[in-house]
């Protein structure tokens, strides 16, 4: 029975060489025996739907005669090198009736009669993306990882790979998706092609503290009410260790400051403090007392004009 490898890889027949290689790579990561979800039989029927489609030869094959195409297309209609003659085959016949001996003796009709036998060229392996998890300070200082990828031919006939772990290094200053691209460390070549690459995908961790937009790098700093009405010196944290500031008298809540340079990104983005007051809780007599009499002695209310 005739598989249908379109169906087989989740494309339209009328898919592009890109959708059918965008649609493998995404199930093959998913299928390979090595994953927690890896299924072999899958893995192996979506390989070899790959093979035939992504060979612009064979595809057209396959569409005429299905996933049996080898064997259905034998004979002159089946192409040379495909099941029908060669050119060998050819001189061989044609030698031997003009009494010529063979492909030779037919003037080396194998060699100029535009028969010659294609010689496969070298090709790049296929290229592996892995996903690198980072903490903020990994991204701004720089690291270096051990990674694990897929060694083999994605084309070969078995179907199986290795695993071999590379070590990679992160530049600084790295950026959420970015994407790092280390060279000839992917999938084998074929017919002695250079290795594909190995894509990293930079994934930057949650900090309990920071965030992250873009280049740019936020933190709220609470601070006292007196430190808010008078003016302070405070000790503020950033990626690059800490450093002090000053605060104005009468800063407010939500107030936005800035510290240059101190964000991600090859030319560092900034970093922007937040500021939000915190107010003591009155939890003793002499709290309250010292609340009521703050209440009695200023003539303030922020939400006059509401």
């Amino acid at each position: 029975m005739s598989k249908d490898y379109y169906a087989i890889l989740g494309v339209s027949r009328a898919a592009s060489d890109a959708e059918i290689k965008k649609a493998y790579r995404k199930m093959a990561a998913k299928y390979h025996p090595d994953k927690p979800t890896g299924n072999e039989a899958k893995f192996k029927e979506i390989s070899e739907a790959y093979e035939t489609l992504s060979d612009a030869e064979k595809r057209a094959m396959y569409d005429q005669f299905g996933s049996d195409y080898e064997q259905r297309a034998g004979g002159f209609g089946g192409g040379f090198g495909t099941g029908g003659f060669n050119a060998d085959d050819l001189g061989d016949i044609f030698g031997s009736m003009f009494g010529g001996g063979g492909a030779q003796g037919f003037g080396g009709f194998g060699q100029q009669g535009g028969f010659q036998q294609r010689q496969a060229r070298p090709q790049k392996g296929e290229d592996q993306i892995v996903k690198v998890m980072l903490t903020l300070e990994e991204a701004i200082e720089g690291t270096e990882r051990v990674i694990n990828v897929m060694s083999g031919n994605s084309r070969s006939a078995s179907h199986s790979y290795d695993t071999k772990p590379i070590k990679v290094r992160i530049p600084a200053g790295v950026l959420q998706d970015q994407k790092i691209r280390v060279k000839e460390k992917g999938f084998d070549g074929f017919n002695g092609g250079p290795a594909g690459d190995v894509i990293i995908e930079v994934n930057l961790q949650k900090h309990p503290h920071y965030r992250v937009e873009g280049k740019d790098v936020y933190i709220d700093l609470p601070i006292t009410p007196w430190e808010a009405a008078l003016g302070a010196k405070v000790e503020i944290p950033t990626l690059k260790g800490k450093i002090k500031m000053a605060l104005a008298a009468g800063t407010q809540s939500g107030a936005k400051l800035r510290i240059k340079e101190r964000g991600l990104g090859k030319e560092p983005g900034n970093q922007y403090v937040i500021v939000q007051i915190y107010t003591p809780p009155a939890e003793t007599d002499s709290d309250r007392e010292f609340y009521e009499a703050m209440a009695q002695s200023f003539n303030f209310s922020p939400r006059e004009g509401f």
